[in-house]
């Protein structure tokens, strides 16, 4: 592929500048309109050594607005990033609505230079490029605009330009000794760089290919892709916005003149059905249960340490009705644990700066570190429970939640975390039971509120939605597991023998 470019393209100077000066004003412009529109930008800048990424973004970001953007270069993983799941510290640095970031080298490290120096083993890179494409596709879908340039040199002028950096004191540092390996064995690195452009070429986040051999024709290129992909976004939108406000139009005509016929009872006569089978009778013995109580809490404190050993990263998530016994669990679990080995994240609604960014934003930030415990009380399926059912996101939005979930705690499971996911299922009855009890305790009325009574009027809407996102995201890498919770006692043992068999199973 890289080796049928023409690499000879140039430009005279008085062209460079006639075309920089249009295009910086153009740059600034857009930038203004994005930032109003919301839109969120990421730049990627990958390729040879010495092809001028660092040149290139320093000229790009000349015209913008420096409060509105964001530049990295990304080095190897620090010792604490290498303790996490690979895409944790890029999905922290990627822009909120109306920002633009500038990567120079980013998550494509870990198919080219970390290949390159065998930190990338068989396995991970197996998966890494399909990793890569569902990360992008999760940005592109939820509305960033993804640009990616690749600067292609030759071997020939890639030494030239090392060696030109060599012979002074105040650029040799800039050559590492990779970078001479790197031009050493040219062939072998742009093998790769052709399989990774190859594999990750995608409609929603197209490569870009700078003949970078010339600084001013490479420059005015990157500038051009920029301002083109820009303004087609947002005439995309423009066009998407009257498209939409004529539907609009449309379907409140029709709807005032048709009778539209009451489909809904046949469909739900067919839905696929899961808490609806659920047998809340089952119960423990008080003995029995405390005797259970004391011999799994025994193990799971061993198996804790034993997993932080092994460098074996966990994650429990928690959903359930309100009152089902979420934070009475979660306390056993931990009663007994070294509390410098877990952390407990109860996550309510969004921020204003969380809002800003992708949904899974916030989440990406608290997974845990290799050999750690992370116990989520509720979790990233707000999106496909109370944001669908209250209507704080479209239907578009949370029917792509099933797959982007998916892939990411496929991502998670990739870096070797144990992935258990817990629904607490208690019925109405009983919830009511437990709300009214808590309105009578002057110790527990704070965990009360009008929106819990408001909620319950929705249960149908709520069950129906459980049971889809049961039934859509419940894998063999990250299983859910419904527990019948109108028994505490019950519960809180099937919770702890799931935990323990699950431990054991991937520590012995």
């Amino acid at each position: 592929m890289l080796e049928k470019i023409d690499l000879n393209k140039t430009l005279e100077k008085k062209e460079y500048k006639e075309n920089v000066e249009e295009l910086s004003a153009k740059l600034s412009y857009l930038q203004r309109v994005c930032k109003e529109e919301g839109i969120p930008i990421t730049i990627l800048f990958e390729g040879f050594g010495a092809a001028g990424k660092g040149s290139m973004i320093n000229q790009l970001i000349l015209p913008l607005d420096p409060r509105g953007f964001d530049v990295y270069s990304t080095q190897r993983p620090t010792e604490e990033e290498a303790k996490r799941p690979y895409l944790c510290r890029f999905f922290s640095k990627l822009p909120a609505k109306g920002r633009i970031t500038l990567f120079e080298r980013s998550w494509y490290r870990r198919v080219l230079n970390d290949r390159i120096d065998q930190i990338t083993s068989k396995e991970e890179l197996e998966c890494a490029f399909d990793d890569i494409n569902n990360f992008e596709k999760l940005l592109t879908d939820d509305g960033m605009i993804i640009i990616k340039f690749f600067l292609y040199i030759t071997k020939q002028e890639q030494k030239n330009r090392f060696d030109k950096l060599m012979q002074s004191k105040e650029t040799a540092w800039r050559v590492k000794k990779y970078d001479l390996r790197q031009n050493e064995h040219y062939n072998e690195y742009l093998e790769m760089n052709n399989e990774m452009l190859e594999n990750t070429d995608t409609k929603n986040a197209p490569w870009t290919i700078i003949e970078a051999m010339d600084f001013k024709y490479a420059q005015v290129k990157i500038m051009k892709m920029v301002v083109a992909r820009l303004g087609e976004e947002l005439q995309r939108r423009k066009e998407e916005g009257k498209e939409q406000n004529q539907v609009t139009r449309m379907g409140n005509e029709e709807i005032a003149n048709a009778t539209v016929p009451n489909e809904m009872e046949s469909i739900e006569e067919v839905r696929t059905h899961v808490l609806a089978g659920i047998d809340l009778a089952k119960d423990i013995d008080k003995e029995e249960y405390k005797k259970k109580l004391q011999k799994l809490e025994q193990k799971l404190s061993l198996l804790h340490s034993d997993m932080y050993q092994k460098k074996i990263p966990v994650i429990l998530a928690f959903e359930g009705w309100d009152a089902a016994g979420k934070g009475g669990a979660i306390k056993r679990i931990t009663m007994n644990l070294d509390p410098r080995g877990y952390k407990v994240n109860p996550v309510s609604a969004p921020n204003d700066i969380e809002r800003a960014h992708h949904y899974l934003w916030r989440f990406y930030n608290t997974f845990p570190k290799a050999g750690k415990l992370a116990i989520y009380d509720r979790t990233w399926y707000g999106r496909v429970l109370v944001e669908r059912v209250e209507g704080f996101c479209s239907e578009e939005e949370w029917n792509r939640a099933y797959y982007e979930i998916n892939e990411m705690e496929e991502h998670l499971s990739n870096f070797g975390a144990v992935i258990i996911k817990f629904w607490l299922h208690i019925d109405k009855e009983e919830q009511e039971k437990r709300f009214k009890a808590r309105q009578e305790n002057p110790e527990k009325q704070w965990k009360i509120t009008e929106e819990d009574w408001r909620n319950r009027e929705k249960w149908d809407e709520y069950e129906k939605a459980v049971d889809e996102m049961i039934i859509k995201t419940s894998t063999t890498y990250a299983p859910w597991v419904v527990v019948e919770g109108n028994s505490k006692h019950y519960a809180r043992i099937k919770i702890l023998e799931t935990i323990v068999d699950a431990l054991e199973k991937r520590l012995y």
